[in-house]
């Protein structure tokens, strides 16, 4: 994971869906691309939105960190 692109705020939060095709989330520091995922279409899952850090809202998830295990990471939030 060493050679990942890094990312800022402002690029992933255009990854939200609406403003460019890529659907993308952030959680613990690494962006993870959700656009293929049933659950996050139009860039919205139950009440979270895409193109943000989602670090502090899994505290409130009916699940654990281990979800992001299902997505391939594909860049560093700075």
């Amino acid at each position: 994971m060493t050679d990942l692109p890094v990312y800022t705020r402002s690029q992933l939060a255009l990854r939200n869906g609406q403003d460019k095709p890529q659907i993308w989330i952030a959680h613990e520091g690494k962006i993870y691309d959700v656009t293929h995922s049933r659950l996050w279409l139009n860039g919205k899952h139950y009440e979270h939105w895409a193109g943000q850090d989602l670090t502090e809202e899994l505290a409130g998830a009916p699940h654990t960190a281990d979800v992001f295990g299902r997505f391939n990471v594909i860049g560093i939030l700075k």
